[in-house]
């Protein structure tokens, strides 16, 4: 395994969303543990500390129920910063804070990809499509807009020009089983096809992610990978205001780390919507931990018992 320099990038975002408790998230990655399991696997780990978000400005959206319209935004200024410089000096791990940190993230990855003359995909690994504009969205959560953000949907006129849209192969949303009928129609018009649950069930997660990462690799793309928290189910990850039944398993999410991690492809990751209040005795976030470690290298005969406590 060849080490890597790991950037770790606290955001604290919980704009996106109307139950508090996200922003205590990068915190909690820390208390679990991330660092010291990036180092035990022999990379070396910078923690660039906590971001603020950038000054607010007075943006407005014709949808009476958006809110937090101006914080969204000067969040997405500051992490699209961010992201961009990290991505020259390693790999950035964007701890959340909740999915409307996609927005930035996903804006200062597109921007490093033109500069590098290299196509950025993403592998969103979610409950959700997210794929709502602020037009659209009927709850006013803006958590659910990035991926219509990066792939170039209209509606987003308060935020920055995504620097490069991203193209529908560009796109896999793995896990997803809660998809509301506008946001289906909206990616049937976009020709992205999701990887649900049903697929997985029928297929497993080793053919869908493989045949992903092949046209990655066919590209050479940077890869992004975004994990949240709902993506597994709620019964060994609590930590969530947005939970669905029927989530991944534990041996199935480490399954997907374990292959992400023998592509060689993953080139940044973010990891969204814990909310350490909703979390059991800190299970949730120490599971997020594991997975990175997989992701980074370790495998499953190297896993240590420990008890639940």
């Amino acid at each position: 395994m060849t080490p890597r320099h790991c950037i770790l990038i606290g955001a604290p975002v919980d704009s996106g969303q109307r139950r508090p408790g996200c922003l205590m998230g990068p915190a909690a990655y820390r208390v679990a543990g991330i660092a010291p399991a990036l180092s035990a696997l022999g990379h070396t780990v910078e923690d660039r500390g906590d971001l603020a978000p950038a000054p607010l400005a007075p943006v407005t959206c014709p949808n009476a129920a958006v809110h937090a319209l101006p914080e969204t935004v000067a969040w997405t200024r500051a992490l699209a910063a961010a992201t961009e410089a990290a991505m020259a000096g390693g790999v950035p791990i964007v701890m959340g804070g909740d999915h409307s940190l996609g927005l930035g993230v996903g804006a200062g990855l597109a921007a490093h990809a033109q500069k590098a003359g290299r196509p950025l995909f993403l592998l969103w690994l979610d409950a959700h499509s997210d794929f709502h504009t602020p037009l659209t969205t009927q709850s006013g959560n803006l958590h659910g807009t990035p991926v219509a953000y990066m792939a170039g949907r209209p509606g987003f006129d308060a935020f920055p020009p995504f620097p490069a849209p991203l193209p529908a192969e560009n796109i896999c949303l793995f896990g997803i089983r809660s998809v509301d009928p506008a946001e289906h129609a909206a990616l049937l018009d976009h020709d992205i096809a999701p990887v649900d649950m049903r697929a997985l069930d029928e297929r497993g997660v080793v053919a869908p992610l493989r045949e992903f990462l092949d046209r990655v690799r066919a590209a050479d793309g940077l890869l992004h990978v975004s994990l949240d928290v709902d993506f597994l189910d709620p019964s060994i990850a609590p930590a969530v205001g947005t939970t669905v039944p029927g989530g991944t398993t534990f041996r199935e999410a480490h399954l997907v780390m374990e292959l992400l991690h023998e592509s060689g492809l993953v080139s940044s990751l973010d990891l969204v919507e814990l909310n350490p209040f909703l979390d059991e005795r800190g299970r949730t976030a120490r599971l997020m931990v594991d997975l990175v470690a997989s992701l980074m290298g370790r495998k499953v005969f190297d896993r240590p018992t420990r008890s639940f406590a």
